[in-house]
């Protein structure tokens, strides 16, 4: 399990996703918009769309707020345009990193990010320098109390999971993105609800990091999702538990 997942379930038990609920929002809108732009405004017949409605649903966003995000994507309220991209680069100890970046001023965006990983003990890379070591899954999170191992096998596998990994407290369920909202529904169904859930950039090997460079890597990690315009980092970093909830404070 990486790094990154296990940050995403201590940022959940630490509540750090309320306090930033309205960039959360913004995030949130900002892919509702573009799914639709993409894939029209059905959530029927767009699953993007269809994920990131529930996504917002989850966060308790009013559904007028998810209904204006669609109408701008299908060009039927006027708005900001918005162009999606990946922007890549390293941290300490070689770790590679991979951003999701929704914005409506490319150069400006790609100005700032190179800013703060530069600020943050990390550096811009080239094109397609680390994306080759990600492929995209579904990673769901489930904790270790919700479920017996057996029994989540049964269930991930019958609703079209691929894998299924002990990391300690956790229980990581990987899937193909098409088998993804099944094997959600699946575990909701039967009462089991994920610690994090999402369709991410999975890295095929991880770095682990100890002392300074872990607490370096959280630090750039951070500055990177502060960032409005950057919707997700996907990174191969591994960090022990005990020792992220510690960097973590």
């Amino acid at each position: 399990m990486s790094g990154h997942s296990k940050w995403a379930t201590i940022k959940h038990k630490k509540g750090a996703l309320d306090a930033k609920r309205g960039k959360i929002f913004t995030r949130l809108i900002k892919e509702i918009s573009i799914a639709a732009k993409n894939g029209g405004g059905d959530p029927d017949s767009n699953p993007r769309l269809r994920t990131a409605i529930a996504a917002a649903k989850a966060e308790n966003m009013p559904a007028d707020n998810i209904k204006r995000a669609i109408q701008r994507g299908t060009g039927e309220l006027p708005g900001a345009v918005y162009e999606e991209f990946s922007l890549e680069g390293y941290g300490p100890g070689g770790v590679a990193l991979l951003l999701d970046i929704n914005t409506d001023n490319r150069n400006r965006t790609v100005s700032e990010i190179r800013h703060v990983f530069t600020k943050n003990g990390g550096n811009m890379a080239e094109a397609g320098a680390v994306s080759w070591m990600f492929h995209k899954k579904g990673d769901i999170v489930v904790p270790k109390s919700a479920a017996k191992e057996d029994d989540l096998m049964n269930i991930v596998l019958e609703a079209g999971g691929e894998d299924l990994k002990d990391d300690g407290e956790n229980w990581e369920i990987l899937t193909d993105p098409s088998a993804y909202e099944a094997v959600l529904e699946a575990l909701k169904k039967a009462g089991i609800h994920p610690a994090s859930s999402s369709v991410a950039w999975i890295p095929q090997n991880y770095i682990k990091l100890e002392g300074q460079a872990a607490s370096t890597m959280i630090r750039l990690i951070e500055a990177l999702e502060e960032h409005d315009d950057v919707q997700n980092v996907h990174s191969n970093f591994d960090i022990d538990q005990k020792l992220l909830e510690e960097v973590a404070g």
